[in-house]
Order: structure tokens, then sequence, then C-alpha cells
């Protein structure tokens, strides 16, 4: 009994011992669980906080973003100078820093009926899609002959890259039009009507040198009428494109430019073009502009030749051509072109006539002369509305103990159009054309056209 009474007595005594041995164990446990809970918790806060001040930035990225596409669109709606803005910043991430990068061109509908006295324009030549007034038939049989033509070739579209690179304020430049291909190799008006991708223009420019192909120097293009035409007045027209090297300073420039020389046979119409030139054609050009309008005067000096397994034979060929526009009054203005010179056909309406004439027994190449000119008014009815009145002609120096009497000895057109304008960018015109060639031994050939289109530029 005493026993029992013992143990019972030291029962709840080893009950606490066990109860403060085991809570402090278990008070170790709850806290470290705690930690872990607490370490969780601030491990999700801070990802929750680097959430948050990613979603800041990207709220501040987009609302500069936007800022900035506000204030190009601003600029484009309200341009100083009424021209289209470039964007404000590089699209093209091969580009050089800071490079502005712009495309642009049009599509234009020509159709066209045309009525010849002296023969028909073969179907596909270049004369059945713009005035050219070297296809004019001749000599033929006094009946018309009326024929249709439509085509979209002459749409155009270019690229171009703009930028200041070190210092040095740069350009590149490519441009592109449908007028290429042979139908036979590339479709027919029957079906697919598909043309080739033809080059115009590709150069580059660095402050004021250019290199290059592009508008010869000897040409002024701001010269050029307000035509429907591909060209308009081609007779008195120089008209080239080719690569050069050029330089320009102020009013003036120099450029080298790619020697070609345009040959007739002997007493005969057969053309051959020669590459065998050793030197570049120079040319050189002075232009005055103001409120009035702009006058030009431009020079060319140039080596012919044509080198044979027999022979070479050279010449000498050379020009000068003045040119402008003077502005009338707000409505109207005069533009013009009068060229000269001997050897120089290739510039001039698109090859009316050649460069020279070679004797190929005697190994002698003789330069052909050349004047040619044409003058444009134009005038403005109203924001919409515009017309335009042109004259142009051509007079070829032919020696005919060289020629023979086939070759062109003139050409001459007059040109009247007008184009509508509903909006900005579309045109809608139609132009009368009557133009006429005659060769050396009096024959001549008449060509009436109607020439209507519709060109929206983007």
């Amino acid at each position: 009994m005493q026993t029992q009474t013992t143990l019972g007595r030291r029962r709840p005594l080893a009950t606490a011992l066990l109860c403060a041995l085991l809570l402090p164990g278990v008070a170790l446990a709850e806290t470290k669980k705690e930690q872990e809970l607490e370490a969780r918790i601030a491990q999700l806060e801070a990802q929750v906080q680097a959430l948050l001040s990613a979603q800041q930035q990207q709220q501040a990225t987009l609302a500069q973003t936007q800022t900035q596409l506000d204030q190009v669109k601003v600029a484009q709606a309200a341009p100083d100078d009424g021209k289209p803005k470039i964007q404000s910043s590089p699209i093209l991430v091969a580009g050089n820093p800071g490079g502005r990068f712009s495309f642009g061109g049009f599509v234009k509908l020509d159709a066209m009926v045309t009525d010849t006295n002296a023969g028909e324009i073969a179907d596909g030549s270049a004369g059945r899609m713009f005035y050219l007034p070297s296809a004019i038939p001749v000599g033929g049989v006094d009946e018309a002959h009326a024929d249709m033509d439509t085509h979209a070739q002459f749409s155009r579209f270019w690229f171009a890259s703009d930028g200041d690179v070190q210092g040095h304020k740069t350009r590149a430049y490519l441009e592109f039009d449908l007028f290429g291909g042979s139908m036979s190799n590339l479709g027919n008006q029957a079906s697919t009507n598909t043309h080739g991708v033809t080059l115009r223009q590709a150069y580059v420019t660095w402050d004021k040198w250019l290199a290059g192909q592009t508008w010869s120097n000897f040409q002024d293009v701001a010269a050029l009428p307000d035509a429907v035409d591909f060209v308009g007045p081609t007779e008195g027209t120089t008209f080239v494109r080719q690569a050069q090297v050029r330089y320009t300073s102020g009013p003036f420039s120099v450029a080298l430019e790619n020697p070609q020389t345009l040959v007739n046979g002997y007493r005969s119409t057969t053309r051959t073009i020669s590459d065998d030139g050793s030197l570049p054609d120079l040319t050189a050009r002075w232009t005055t502009k103001g409120d009035w309008g702009h006058f030009s005067v431009a020079g060319i000096a140039r080596q012919l030749r044509y080198d044979t397994a027999a022979t070479s034979a050279s010449d000498t060929g050379y020009g000068v051509s003045v040119s402008g526009k003077y502005n009338l009054g707000k409505s109207d203005d005069l533009r013009y072109m009068l060229t000269a010179g001997r050897g120089i056909g290739r510039y001039v309406a698109f090859g009316l006539g050649a460069d020279g004439v070679l004797d190929a027994s005697a190994g002698e190449l003789d330069g052909i002369g050349v004047l040619a000119g044409f003058v444009s008014w134009r005038h403005v009815f109203n924001p919409k509305l515009r017309g335009n009145l042109m004259f142009s002609r051509a007079q070829l120096d032919n020696d005919t103990d060289w020629t023979g009497f086939g070759v062109t000895e003139s050409a001459q057109s007059v040109h009247a159009n007008l184009i509508y304008s509903p909006f900005p960018k579309l045109d809608i015109g139609a132009e009368l054309i009557w133009g006429n060639r005659e060769v050396e031994s009096g024959a001549d050939g008449d060509l009436r056209r109607l020439h209507t289109t519709v060109k929206y530029s983007f």
C-alpha cells in the first residue's frame, strides 16, 4: 500500500516533468513553420512587386510610344512646307543610326486611240504605248489606220533611305516601273498582260556627290510639261537616264556619264549602238531659281566612236541646252527648252536622229547636227482643273551623201490636254496629240491620237 501510494503521488510529478520537457519542442516546431510561412509570404510579395513594377514600366513605354505616334500624326496632318513628313525613327534595323526610310509611286492606267495616215505602228512597240515621233509611219499608202491600246505599264514605285552619317548627308534611291520585258516571254494581251519590272534610277548621294543611274545632267527634268502622255513634247526634249558620277556645288553641277554612240549605217536607216568609247560624256549645268521660276543652261562634250575588226572611226560631239520655267502668275506658267549641237542625237527625242553616220569602207564617222525645242503653257482653271498646250519640233542636219534619203529630217507635234483632280493625288486626264514626221526624201506621215489616263499617286 505504501508503494502504491508513493507511486500515485509521483505520477503527477512525472507528468509535469514530461510536459515541461515536451513544450519547448512543440514551441520550437511552431516557430520554424511560422518562419517558413513568413519567408514564403515575403517571396510572394517580392514577386508581386516585380510584376507591378514591370507593368508600370510597360505602361510608361506605351504612353511614350503613343505620344510619339501622335506627334508624327500631327506633323503629317499639318506639315509646314505642304509635303508629307518622313517618319522620325528608323524602320530598317540594318540601316545607319538615324536613317529615315520612305517609299512612294503611282498607279497609272493609259488608254488611247491612234490614227495614222501612212501605215500602222507595229503592235506591241513603244510607239503604241506613248508618243514616239520616230515611230510615225511615213511614205505609205494614204489610208487611215486606227488602233486602240490600253496598259498600266507606266505605274511606278520607289524606295529611298536618307540619313546623316558622321556629319555626311546621305541618300540611297531606287525607282522602278513596269515598262519592261518582252511580251512573248512574260505574257500577252490575250490573257495575262504580264510585264517586267524595269530599273529607272538607282543611285547614292553623299554631301555634294552622286554615283549611280539617274537623269542625265544634260537634262532639265524640272522644265518638263504637265502632260498626259509619258513625255509630251518629245521632239524638243532631252531625255536620257544613265550611269554617272556627278558633283554639285550650289547652282553648278558637272558629271561624267556613260558613253554610247548611236550610229547610222552608210546610206541606210539601220542603226547600231556602239559602246567602243574610251572617254565618258562630260556634262555641266548652271541653274538659277526664284519666285519667278527657274532658268538653266547645260553643255555637253563627248567622243563618238565605232570600232570594227578592220577600222576605228571617231568624231567629236558637243551641244548646249537652255531651259526653264517662268511663272506668269498664280495660275499660269511657261515651260521651254531649246537644244542645239552635233553628235548628240541619242540625247534628244528618244534618238529621233543618230549621233553620227558611219562610212565603214572609209573608216570615217561623221556627226549629225540637231536643233530641237518645245514651249508649253500651263493654266490652272481652279484647284481641281488644269490644262496644258504644247508645241514641239526637232530638225536634223543630215548629209544625204552619207545618210541617204530614208532618215528623218524633221518631226513636230502639238498637244492639248485637260487634267481633273477630284481630290489630291488622283488625276483624270485627256490629251489630243497631232504629230508629223518627214524624211529626207520628202515623204511624211501624220499621227492623231486621243490619250486618256487615270493616275493615283501614293
